[in-house]
This record gives C-alpha cells, structure tokens and sequence, in this order.
C-alpha cells in the first residue's frame, strides 16, 4: 500500500524591490492613519499581498513600520564620508533637512505611541540613527587627528542630532530646513564634540 505524501507548497521569494514597495506602502499608509490604526490587514489590501507574507517578513506591525522608516532613510550614515568631521554631519542634515517637514509629525506620533508599546519602541530604537552608526564620523575624525579620543558628548550624538531636526517646531512652530540644523552643528554639536568654542 503506497502512502501519498503531501505535496509542500512553495511559496514564490519575495524581491528586494517588491519587498521595498511593501515598505513603501506601509509608510505612506502610516502617514495617512497614524500608528494606532495602521493594520496588516490594511498595508496587505493596498499591497496587494497577503497578510501571511507581511509577517514572514517583518514578524509584525513594529517590525515592518521600523524597516520602512529605516528604508526612507535618504542615505546610510556609513556612505557619508567627507574627510572631515564637520563636513560628514552638515553632509546628513543637507541629506535630512528635505525630510524634516514631513518626518516631524510622524516622529513625534511614533514617539508617543513607543511610550505605550515596548515592542515598537525597541524596534524604532534599532532603525533609528544609533551610537553605534554616528559614532563612525567620530573614529574617522580620531583617525584623521581631528579628536584626540572620543569625546563623552559622542554618546549623545543622536540625541543631539534629532533634536535639531524634529523640536524646532515645537519652540518656533516651524520646522528645520538644512540650514538650521547646520547652524545647530556649528553652535551645538561641534562644539560639543570637540570642547572648541565660536
């Protein structure tokens, strides 16, 4: 008597672009409803997937907000290498400063919704600018004979950053452009970073 196995389906490899368009997607529904009413189901209709494929990729909805937030990004921090310190850091805001508009009530929502949600608090936490990446334009600047060592303001160097670029609105209700968070390295971060004074 033969035993009919069951066949196993294959399910067809999702492509980086096809991949990138879910991101896409995601992201522009999470403008669109906020981080509360984002679903899988809603990011699986408009891309016209399904729902199981979404979570075989990301795991989940902090997941895959996280990696489109990450995909956004309008460069890598370790593709910016100017040859100076200064030059690396006015080189991202001239990167990030046609983002800010958009980005800031987005940033500020998923701020408040990661006080409530430790899942998507880790998750926006690994995708974000960290220590870890920023600290590259720091070892540069010790290799070149900029800094001596890294300086204790080098662990703060995100914060620093973020915060030029998303609370101007909340002082000033406006938003940076580049050139305010250049100014905000040169009176700000520099100086931090390097114990030098204007």
């Amino acid at each position: 008597m033969s035993v009919t196995r069951p066949q196993t389906v294959r399910r067809p490899r999702v492509t980086e672009d096809r991949a990138a368009d879910l991101l896409s997607v995601a992201l522009e529904l999470l403008r669109e409803v906020g981080y509360e009413a984002l679903t899988m189901d809603s990011v699986a209709a408009r891309g016209r997937c399904s729902k199981a494929t979404l979570y075989r990729l990301w795991g989940g909805k902090p997941q895959i907000v996280a990696s489109a937030l990450r995909a956004a990004r309008p460069v890598e921090t370790a593709a910016v290498d100017t040859g100076t310190l200064r030059g690396d850091l006015v080189a991202l805001a001239r990167l990030a400063g046609g983002q800010v508009a958009q980005d800031t009530p987005l940033i500020a929502a998923l701020a408040h919704a990661a006080l409530h949600d430790p899942e998507l608090a880790e998750a926006l936490q690994e995708s974000l600018l960290t220590p870890d990446e920023l600290g590259v334009f720091v070892e540069r600047a010790i290799g070149r004979g900029e800094l001596p060592e890294s300086p204790a303001a080098a662990r703060f160097l995100p914060q620093m950053f973020f915060a030029g670029c998303f609370t101007r609105h909340l002082f000033e209700n406006t938003f940076a452009d580049a050139d305010y968070i250049v100014e905000y390295i040169d009176a700000v971060i520099m100086p931090a970073l390097t114990g030098a004074t204007r």
